[in-house]
């Protein structure tokens, strides 16, 4: 039984070819013209056929049961349908088919498009739901891709191909994608010779890239090159056997036919020839097809080498599954479905319409669930004119130049050279991509380069000539603190401000700690040594000089005049309280930026294109810095203002003097400082940050201890309390000042 419905599916076939080759052969079966139970469909049931693939959506036959009419689930398996709609199960649960669909197929000219690298092509289709369905898949599958649809027509028996032609040409397309059937392909290729097209890509899907007729039509070389998609040919054993036994028996009466396939086909007039010649595309899925239905229903009659179980009962569900679940091979080739239906093994053939006029193979295409394999031999390609045409909108930019889109299509666009800094890979043409900080690149760049990172490490010369001026300085500050230590009750010792010095020259040493690192590599942690240190204890020497030359101003000119004030601020160590105050407002302050935005290492790329150096935000928090720079240039402020308007006091008596001058360099030192660090942006920076720094303690100490010192060792006749009281008498007989 399942050999004699095998030979009945074949005999179908035989129309849906007379079909491809003659376009009044009509094949029409309703399900009402099955005569037995049991009998199953393959072919027919076109909504109408007057050729190959003309009907609304065309078809290859197809395939359905009725097994049990009272069961309203129709399986069907269709071969010849590719739109891809018939993939929504929720519209077609119980639809499978044996040949690929639109999406493998535009797959194939999306490959091809790119292989010869043309992006600017028209799409022209056969305007019915297959063409229809042709183009919306070719549109999603180009979206973001290199590739433009320049142009799109739908192609009827009304179309105006003259016009049609001037389109393409007034958009310089050479590449034409005809997803059409036989006779519109016909209509569009004939009209192309007369109205003189040459030059193009005619890019032909399987419904009529085998076709017979055209290769060989006079004046085709003309129109261009022609390059077709096809279904993989495999040869079916015995068919042409088959053919010639069925042409035989085709003239016994009709009743014997009529027992024989249950169908009225008028295909008497082809010949056995006619039928072998024929487009072999769809052999091979109308094979399998048979095949796909009776492993099905052996499998759901359990049937066995010799015999089938006659009790089950088929009901389509059972087949349907059955059919889902298929995974055989036949003639070397694997049949199984997907969750769509749509067969998941198959190849295509590249081919080429040669001299000769027959479509020469020159590659495939390979579908497989896991890996494509996509070739294609190029030397088999003979061009129009001997050469490959090209197909763009406009030409490839130079390297380092961007794509800048022209109106609508991506493809229509200018060239703009990137900047420096930028540079523009083949991944994204359309923008220029921003080097990483420590990148760099020239105008025009396809990558970045690596910037230098620099900075004086610790084995510079500078570095090392401003730290051994850092080691003496400490050396100096160590010296001075045991020599007033050992005078500290000497008058000089006692008028520089007593147990207040060593404060000062502690904090001088321990600004000093900041030099050391102004070298080397930045860190976070050098960034934050790098300025703390003196911002905090250089606001501590300041407000102790601003105190001493409060006090120096009291005593000579105030104190006298109010005796409360010298009274409350003897009471309360009115220069305690200031100097630490100014301490812990300090403090809070550096503290508190640390905190919210410690101090971090940034690059600086703005000053070098092909180096940076890391440079220290001394406090993110603007509030922070701003409130403790503040500080320290008010402390500086209030120690010069203070000592300026104490300088005409006893020529001896020199402290107001000295902190007035010692202010005046401190002033000129960072003034010099801030108009170097916004000329210079080089490496060399944090040298002069660090000898700035150890520049302005150098004068605390010669300005201010320096001369102290020279009068404890060289004149100890001046270092006397009568001494002081001489010079102290003097001032106030004789000073204008005076009370």
């Amino acid at each position: 039984r399942l050999i004699t419905t095998m030979y009945m599916f074949i005999f179908v076939s035989l129309c849906f070819l007379g079909a491809k080759l003659n376009a009044e052969t009509e094949c029409i079966a309703q399900t009402s013209e099955f005569k037995k139970k049991g009998d199953y469909l393959l072919g027919g049931l076109f909504d109408h056929v007057r050729g190959t693939l003309h009907s609304n959506i065309p078809v290859a036959p197809l395939f359905m049961m009725d097994l049990i009419p009272m069961v309203r689930l129709i399986s069907s398996l269709f071969y010849g349908a590719s739109s891809s709609v018939f993939s929504r199960k929720q519209n077609f649960p119980s639809f499978l088919r044996t040949v690929h669909t639109n999406e493998d197929v535009i797959e194939i000219i999306w490959k091809l498009l790119k292989e010869f690298n043309w992006n600017w092509v028209a799409f022209l289709y056969i305007d019915d739901d297959y063409g229809r369905d042709g183009l919306n898949v070719f549109i999603k599958k180009i979206k973001d891709t290199e590739i433009c649809m320049a142009f799109s027509c739908g192609l009827s028996k009304n179309t105006n191909y003259p016009k049609l032609f001037k389109q393409i040409e007034s958009l310089r397309v050479k590449v034409m994608v005809v997803f059409t059937a036989e006779w519109t392909a016909e209509d569009l290729i004939n009209s192309a010779i007369q109205q003189n097209v040459t030059n193009k890509v005619w890019i032909a899907v399987d419904a009529w890239s085998l076709h017979k007729g055209l290769p060989k039509k006079a004046g085709i070389r003309n129109i261009g090159t022609v390059l077709g998609i096809a279904e993989g040919k495999v040869t079916i054993p015995g068919f042409n056997d088959f053919i010639y036994s069925f042409k035989a028996q085709i003239q016994y009466e009709n009743e014997e036919q009529d027992s024989f396939c249950n169908q009225m086909c008028n295909c008497s007039s082809l010949s056995a020839e006619d039928i072998i010649t024929a487009d072999p595309s769809f052999n091979f899925p109308v094979y399998s097809a048979v095949y796909a239905v009776a492993h099905a229903l052996h499998a759901v009659l359990q049937c066995g080498a010799d015999s089938c179980n006659k009790d089950i009962k088929v009901y389509p569900n059972l087949v349907l599954n059955e059919l889902k679940k298929l995974n055989f091979t036949l003639l070397k080739q694997t049949v199984q479905f997907d969750k769509n239906g749509d067969p998941k093994f198959g190849s295509y053939d590249i081919v080429f319409w040669n001299e000769g006029g027959d479509a020469e193979r020159i590659g495939s295409y390979t579908f497989h669930p896991k890996i494509t394999h996509f070739k294609i031999d190029k030397s088999k390609i003979h061009w129009h004119g001997d050469k490959k045409p090209e197909s763009f909108s406009s030409e490839e930019c130079p390297e380092g130049y961007m794509k800048k889109q022209e109106g609508f299509h991506k493809c229509s666009f200018s060239c703009k050279i990137c900047p420096k800094g930028t540079y523009v890979n083949t991944t994204d043409p359309y923008n220029c991509i921003s080097c990483k900080d420590t990148e760099w690149s020239k105008e025009g760049s396809t990558s970045c380069t690596a910037r230098l990172l620099e900075y004086v490490s610790f084995s510079d010369p500078a570095a090392i000539v401003i730290m051994i001026g850092t080691v003496i300085l400490l050396v100096l500050t160590v010296a001075i603190s045991i020599l007033f230590a050992l005078n500290n009750n000497t008058p000089v010792v006692r008028s520089a401000g007593g147990p207040m010095c060593f404060l000062v020259l502690g904090c001088i040493s321990l600004c000093s700690i900041s030099v050391f690192f102004c070298f080397g590599k930045a860190t976070t942690v050098f960034c934050m040594l790098r300025y703390f240190p003196v911002i905090l204890f250089g606001s501590v020497c300041l407000a102790c000089f601003a105190v001493r030359s409060f006090q120096i101003i009291c005593i000579f000119k105030i104190f006298d005049k109010l005796p409360m004030l010298r009274s409350y601020w003897t009471k309360y160590y009115g220069s305690c309280l200031i100097i630490c105050l100014v301490f812990f407002i300090q403090a809070a302050q550096l503290i508190s930026g640390i905190i919210v935005s410690p101090p971090t290492p940034y690059p600086d790329t703005l000053s070098y294109s092909d180096r940076f150096i890391l440079r220290c935000y001394i406090l993110k928090n603007h509030k922070a810095s701003s409130g403790s720079l503040s500080l320290l240039f008010l402390l500086l402020f209030l120690t010069f203002f203070f000592s300026y308007a104490s300088k005409n006091l006893p020529k001896h008596y020199n402290e107001a003097r000295a902190l007035s001058f010692c202010m005046l360099h401190q002033i000129l030192i960072w003034i010099i400082f801030a108009t170097g660090y916004t000329l210079y942006h080089g490496k060399y920076l944090q040298v002069f940050s660090a000898l700035a720094t150890l520049l302005s303690l150098y004068s605390f100490l010669i300005k201010y201890f320096i001369p102290k010192c020279y009068i404890i060792i060289f004149k100890p006749e001046q270092n006397t309390q009568q001494y002081f009281q001489d010079l102290i008498l003097t001032y106030s007989t004789q000073s204008p000042y005076s009370l």
